[in-house]
């Protein structure tokens, strides 16, 4: 029974075990799975955040903030008090002497040794700057700002390359599903020019002509499909995400059109501007004196007592006044040159809004221009289905040639792929613009 009883637990433990072991199998095989799936839906709002996230660049995000951390914690700790230790050995040609002997029994005058030591620990404790660290402090957080601003103008090239794959694929999207009604039309002329053919009403060319058309047709669709995945294949290495040509990109809803600029360069020519002020503001500072307190311990020949050569331990303390007015030379020039700077920075600012505004003025020409094409889109492709299901019905009763059906078929094709190309540079148009104002990005932001 007891050998019964332990075969029994072993059986047991070693159930629970190979159940575990194939929990653990099913999800690492899952996680796996799941890893390496591809996107299956992709908007246009995900192809920007993951093209961010991606970016080289993105990393530096990071290491800015890091790097002004350490600068305002290293410039705080101006007010943590200075340990310094110091020494020095001399040889003097000559030491103080006294010409005079002192008529007193006992009592002699002190020889000193041309030969001298210290070495001493000083402990420095600022009280007074004139505000240096509060200005170091402030200097580099805008420092930081500027160089974040740096960076986010790199992405607006980044989104604008998104752009162009993204909608590029929609485009294609759209042109395929054409291509399939296209063909769709072309297969019920062979339907029925065959009829026409079998009733003896029609030459077998007129069906060898549709047949040629449906393959070229095919072609478009083949070579279609080669574009698709090729902007697929370099919108997934900008995403760093798997696409095929199964994953689906939405049309991008109509964006909320702005005429306000908020790029980030704007507040990047402001915070050189506080820069150039921080540095003025330097200039004044270091005019003012600095007061500091110290104690300072040591050993040395002679000591502190100048009627002695001989090595003893000494310690003073006390305030340390400094006043430097040496920047006053320069200070008229310096503040010159910073104006001068200011003075650049506001052409610089002013010639970007006046370029900005041209593109504006351009995108908003595009998209006034891409409006007014739908109003005749639509009338044309109406018109163009008029006249192919007109022409459609006369192929049927054999009164119309295959030529002239095709010729009616390719021009309500090319309405309609007239009115998609029309759509999707529009749906372009407004996201460049709101790019190129800054608002596409406070978009995402929020």
């Amino acid at each position: 029974m007891a050998n019964t009883s332990k075969l029994t637990n072993w059986l047991n433990r070693a159930l629970a075990m190979i159940i575990i072991i194939g929990i653990v199998i099913v999800m690492l095989l899952a996680a796996l799975k799941v890893y390496g799936q591809e996107i299956t839906t992709l908007n246009i709002q995900q192809a920007y955040q993951l093209a961010q996230n991606n970016y080289p660049l993105i990393k530096q995000v990071n290491l800015i903030s890091k790097t002004a951390e350490y600068s305002i914690s290293n410039a705080a700790k101006g007010y943590l008090p200075v340990l310094s230790v110091n020494g020095q050995a001399t040889y003097q040609s000559t030491v103080t002497s006294f010409p005079f002997s002192l008529p007193i029994p006992g009592f002699s005058l002190p020889k000193y040794s041309r030969d001298q030591y210290k070495i001493y620990g000083e402990i420095d404790q600022v009280i007074y700057d004139g505000g240096v660290i509060k200005n170091q402090k402030q200097t580099a957080e805008t420092n930081a700002i500027i160089q974040q601003q740096n960076l986010q103008v790199e992405l607006y090239a980044l989104y604008d390359r998104v752009d162009q794959l993204f909608f590029g694929s929609v485009l294609i999207d759209e042109q395929l599903k054409q291509n399939s009604l296209l063909k769709q039309d072309i297969q019920n002329g062979i339907d029925k020019a065959k009829a026409l053919v079998a009733n003896g009403t029609a030459y077998r060319s007129s069906v060898d002509e549709l047949s040629a058309q449906l393959l070229q047709a095919e072609q478009s669709r083949i070579e279609l499909h080669a574009t698709k995945k090729a902007y697929l294949n370099m919108l997934s290495l900008f995403i760093n995400t798997p696409l095929n040509e199964n994953s689906v990109l939405e049309k991008p809803p109509v964006p909320l059109i702005s005429d306000n600029i908020n790029r980030p360069e704007l507040l990047f020519y402001e915070e050189q501007k506080k820069m150039d002020d921080l540095q003025e503001r330097l200039l004044k500072v270091q005019l003012r004196p600095k007061l500091g307190f110290f104690a300072q311990e040591g050993y040395g020949r002679p000591g502190i007592n100048q009627l002695s050569n001989d090595f003893a331990w000494y310690y003073i303390g006390g305030l340390k006044l400094s006043w430097n007015l040496g920047s006053l030379y320069t200070l008229k020039n310096q503040k010159k040159l910073l104006n001068i700077n200011r003075a650049t920075l506001d052409i610089q600012k002013e010639t970007f809004l006046f370029n900005i505004r041209i593109s504006q003025k351009q995108q908003l020409a595009g998209i006034e221009k891409y409006t007014e094409l739908f109003k005749t889109d639509d009338a044309i492709i109406a018109l163009r289905e008029s006249v192919k299901k007109a022409a459609s019905a006369q192929l049927e009763n054999g009164v119309l040639s295959a030529h002239d059906y095709i010729t009616e078929v390719n021009a309500e094709n090319e309405a309609r792929q007239s009115l998609i190309l029309h759509k999707i540079q529009l749906l372009q148009e407004q996201y460049s613009y709101q790019n190129t104002t800054g608002n596409l990005q406070k978009q995402m932001n929020q």
